[in-house]
């Protein structure tokens, strides 16, 4: 099968940082992964190099436009291979096939009747490079760019973007997958409740002369969206090039939710006006935060992926980023939490798990794999959990749940280092009526670690390729023909190699309360008072229109793990109906795996808070007796999202 998967072009207003960085590691994961599971794939990413904020830019840097994106677009070009992201096409939009592409199907659009001259009066974001309208405005600022638009009068192009608006909806309606996650189908077809306006497609050259010039009138040049959106056909030859017949049926969009709008709208309404089919799918990812505000060039709060692959390595900067963010929602960065990750994740449990079954083969069976015996209950205990991951591994990925993929994959790792401990092979060696037995136990392990290599690749590419040759694997990964039990060959030399991750340094800091909750001493060894029930009153007490501002909701537990450096606290993924995160103090009381699959009540209109550098939205009720604490839960099965009344 072909699999057609793009990056937005980033702009090069200004320099490579991590949200881009973000958005091509999806890319890049997704697109070894198809790879790996037999598809033949076509990865595109590029820069879009025209418009008024490069104009602006490159004035500020005396050079000219071409200049100034020449430099920018290369270091977006070099930083790639530095994160492990290998696109198959790099597309700029100064490309002079680029430039023939967009000005023919501007032709055609124009001579269809669907663009005509106008003049318009609006709301203009410079950042953005659209216009804004009132609704989409926060305290007359715009939400991104956290300033308000300038109120602009000229005489444009536009295309008749009004004419497809029913069109667009019926196709969402009828093809729930077109944009995931579903939060952000419903934020589309809630905006298209209302008459849609026609694009402004132009600029007139007495106020910006960078961009490509319209091909009916040559006092204009195109308009930044429709110019940059067109390059996910440009890439693949269109309209007569082979590439565009096999990869535009099955292309899938990867983007961050601020450019959702021309995505999901302008986009699928040009091509329905070129006649051409849309994109099988858009898949949207939230921001990256630093103290709650979205990172972002404009505003200056930029972690630059340069920094990240020097301090901490390719391979942790990448699991970190698909770990730590559930696709579609909002995360937090923070290098104390990075450090965690990389500490606990990568060093205890990968690669103390990794160093010691090698050691343990070089040690006691002269660093060759050994014969295996049979299987006790508790080998294909392990044996079974590391085929299964192969299978939720692959569901997740293809849902884009990177950070449950990664779960799954943990979830053996964890039961294989217990594995270790409850089997002692140490102690197994020292009598030699139980080699057999420590045969079998060392096989298990490399077995399963052969089948945890596997699932790494599209992940951690540099680690995986690491983890192969020291358990002497030479055959490319292949998900569909290795993911059996007893791939591991008999005889075959392995070898201990350098540690895969070191452990980091960092400092103890106290654990975070939320916001106006009162901090408490009481005296060593003095029990905490209980609190006396006042007697019925009516202060205090609340009106029923003051509840009904409550939302409450049946949400479904999906995913539930341990917050680093904390005893109380679970880092808990619901869908209710949409995926989010909400950290719950129920950790002294629930293990992480008896979690999923839970249905319990959570307040859904919460204002997100960060609990241990982690975000959450929302909060799970619960019943306190005394110590005991039990969570929420509905008499009968009901959908997750359902309103509690």
């Amino acid at each position: 099968m072909s699999y057609y998967i793009t990056t937005p072009i980033f702009y090069v207003n200004a320099q490579p940082h991590l949200g881009h960085a973000y958005t091509s590691i999806i890319a890049d994961t997704i697109s070894r992964y198809k790879r790996i599971t037999g598809n033949t794939v076509r990865f595109q990413t590029g820069t879009d190099e025209h418009g008024d904020k490069i104009a602006e830019a490159a004035g500020q840097s005396g050079v000219s436009p071409k200049e100034y994106a020449d430099r920018i677009s290369a270091m977006f070009r070099e930083t790639w291979p530095t994160l492990d992201i290998a696109p198959d096409h790099f597309i700029r939009t100064t490309d002079q096939e680029h430039i023939r592409t967009v000005q023919s199907i501007l032709t055609k659009v124009h001579d269809q009747g669907d663009i005509y001259f106008s003049e318009y009066t609006g709301l203009y974001c410079k950042g953005c490079e659209r216009f804004l309208t009132a609704k989409e405005l926060v305290d007359g600022n715009c939400p991104d760019h956290l300033k308000p638009p300038a109120e602009i009068a000229e005489q444009n192009y536009f295309f008749r973007m009004s004419r497809y608006q029913d069109w667009l909806i019926d196709h969402i309606k009828t093809n729930p997958d077109f944009i995931q996650p579903e939060r952000y189908r419903n934020e589309v077809l809630s905006f298209l409740k209302e008459p849609l306006e026609d694009l402004c497609i132009s600029r007139p050259t007495s106020r910006l002369t960078w961009g490509i010039p319209l091909p009916f009138d040559d006092k204009f040049v195109t308009y930044v969206w429709f110019d940059a959106l067109i390059n996910y056909l440009t890439g693949l030859g269109y309209p007569d090039q082979p590439d565009f017949d096999e990869y535009w049926p099955v292309a899938e969009h990867v983007i961050a939710k601020d450019i959702l709008k021309p995505h999901a709208i302008y986009w699928p309404t040009m091509l329905k006006s070129l006649g051409l089919p849309p994109f099988r799918r858009l898949h949207v990812h939230g921001y990256w935060n630093i103290d709650g505000i979205k990172m972002s060039k404009s505003i200056g709060n930029v972690v630059g992926p340069a920094q990240l692959v020097e301090q901490y390595g390719v391979d942790a900067t990448r699991y970190f980023l698909l770990r730590e963010m559930t696709f579609g929602l909002d995360s937090s960065f923070s290098d104390e939490v990075m450090i965690t990750r990389q500490n606990a994740d990568l060093s205890n449990d990968l690669g103390n798990l990794f160093s010691r079954s090698l050691t343990m083969v070089a040690n006691f069976c002269e660093g060759r794999v050994p014969q295996t015996g049979p299987l006790t209950e508790e080998d294909q205990a392990l044996a079974d959990a590391a085929t299964t991951m192969i299978t939720s591994f692959s569901a997740h990925m293809e849902a884009f749940e990177f950070n449950r993929a990664l779960q799954a994959i943990w979830q053996v790792i964890s039961l294989a280092n217990k594995y270790i401990v409850t089997n002692a092979p140490w102690e197994l060696a020292k009598d030699p009526a139980l080699r057999p037995r420590l045969e079998t136990v060392l096989y298990t392990l490399l077995e399963t670690l052969r089948l945890i290599t596997l699932c790494l690749h599209p992940i951690m590419p540099g680690t995986a390729a690491r983890m192969s040759s020291s358990l002497g694997i030479i055959t490319p990964p292949d998900l569909l023909s290795q993911s059996n039990w007893g791939g591991t060959i008999p005889a075959t030399a392995v070898n201990t190699g350098p540690a895969l991750f070191p452990r980091l340094k960092k400092q103890a800091t106290a654990e975070p309360r939320q916001e106006g909750t009162p901090a408490t001493k009481k005296a060593p060894g003095k029990k905490d008072s209980k609190p006396t029930s006042p007697p019925p009153s009516s202060e205090g007490l609340i009106t029923f229109d003051q509840f009904r501002q409550t939302e409450l909701r049946v949400a479904e537990i999906i995913g539930a793990e341990r917050i680093a450096k904390s005893d109380r606290l679970l880092k808990l993924t619901v869908k209710a109906p949409e995926e989010r995160i909400i950290v719950a103090g129920i950790a002294e009381h629930y293990a992480p795996e008896e979690l999923p699959g839970r249905k319990v009540i959570i307040v859904a209109n919460l204002k997100p808070t960060k609990l241990m550098g982690v975000e959450s939205h929302g909060m799970v009720l619960a019943a306190k007796e005394g110590d005991r604490l039990v969570l929420s839960a509905v008499a009968a099965d009901i959908a997750p999202g359902s309103r509690v009344a």
